[in-house]
């Protein structure tokens, strides 16, 4: 089991990294179209598929060949979230970012690049994120996994179209033609791609016959793969995962550097909630005035001493996720003003995590830079 000191090196080095990001991207943003690196290529369509790989399973692996049987001369780069090991729900990952990209390059991704850092932040603000890494890359396909039902080969095909589709209260809304084309709630991977559908269309990103969609199979169950990684008992879930992903997951199990779900580093989370002042709470991403007093109420009552006792602090009505989000915030200690200053000059630097050969990364490289390119301004191997 990885040591609570592993996880908050993780953390530490992670910090310097966002505020390193941070000043650099300001840095970038104030340099003229001149210095924007310009070249030419015959370079291949590119596919950039976002996923988490938490870990790469068979439905990934699945979504992946099926991308590349259709675009058998694609470049598949693979956009893995990555600063400070938060998901989109706010819970730690069962791998380390690097450990994820090795994974994907073993299994057949080309390239794997770095993604926003999204348990600190908001769908809508993770979602314009990886949208914008999508137009910086200069992505010509993208694959995504969709669970079939009635009624929603309708939104796809809209997407297909190119138009936005943006989910309301109890409906999903055609953006271009204002029609309600469904009525309902959609579930968590459906709403997906109607939120990178939103986001697309909010950058002036042309996605036209852009999407590959892939209905997503069955027998992969990523509650199982969770709970055999925390037991330890990968045996169990061996037909879930490629044979890839069992070696390394393993490696990393008896290496003290996995599985890291079930883990967060309590005490900065502690400390945050009860040491940082009112102003202090309210700066931080996702809080708001309400939130900020029922911690400063709660803990005028009595210290925390638990994760638990923040978690049932968080007012009644936000989701789990929501809550969750809220704990990741107060172990990262991120501003929302510099959330949104992040999100404005993303993705100035792109992180190259891992890639199949010097080759191919110097083709990636001529691709994003084709043409030039006013979005990206540096690639780093890390």
């Amino acid at each position: 089991m990885p040591s609570i000191d592993f996880i908050k090196d993780i953390q530490e080095n992670d910090r310097k990294t966002f505020f390193k990001d941070f000043e650099n991207s300001k840095k970038y943003s104030e340099c003229s179209e001149e210095e924007v690196p310009n070249k030419s290529s015959n370079s291949r369509p590119l596919i950039a598929d976002f996923t988490e790989y938490s870990p790469l399973h068979n439905g990934h692996f699945h979504c992946m060949k099926t991308a590349k049987e259709k675009i058998p001369d694609g470049l598949f780069v693979a956009v893995v979230p990555g600063l400070f090991e938060r998901s989109g729900r706010g819970l730690p990952y069962i791998l380390h970012r690097k450990t994820r990209a090795e994974i994907a390059i073993a299994v057949g991704a080309d390239i794997v690049v770095e993604g926003p850092p999204m348990g600190i932040m908001g769908s809508g603000q993770y979602s314009l994120c990886l949208t914008k890494m999508f137009q910086a890359l200069n992505t010509d396909f993208i694959p995504r996994g969709y669970r079939p039902f009635d009624g929603y080969e309708k939104i796809l095909e809209r997407i297909s179209l190119g138009h936005g589709v943006a989910p309301k209260p109890y409906k999903i809304v055609d953006m271009d033609t204002k029609e309600v084309i469904y009525n309902g709630k959609l579930e968590e991977d459906n709403y997906v791609i109607v939120s990178f559908s939103k986001s697309l269309k909010k950058i002036g990103f042309d996605f036209k016959d852009k999407f590959i969609f892939v209905p997503r199979i069955e027998g992969v169950s990523g509650t199982l793969i969770r709970k055999a990684c925390s037991e330890n008992n990968l045996e169990s879930v061996k037909s879930m995962l490629p044979s890839e992903t069992l070696r390394i997951l393993e490696r990393e199990i008896n290496e003290d550097r996995a599985p890291l779900h079930d883990l967060r580093v309590e005490d900065y989370i502690i400390d945050s909630a009860n040491n940082l002042s009112f102003e202090d709470l309210l700066k931080l991403n996702f809080f708001n005035e309400k939130l900020a007093k029922e911690l400063v109420e709660k803990r005028e009552e009595k210290p925390f001493e638990s994760i638990a006792e923040i978690e049932n602090s968080i007012f009644y009505g936000f989701s789990s996720h929501f809550k969750n989000r809220v704990l990741s915030i107060l172990e990262t200690k991120i501003n929302a003003d510099m959330i949104s200053e992040y999100i404005n000059n993303y993705p100035s630097t792109v992180r190259v995590l891992n890639y199949k050969n010097e080759a191919v990364l110097e083709e990636f490289k001529d691709k994003v830079f084709e043409n030039g390119n006013k979005f990206v301004k540096n690639i780093v191997t890390d």
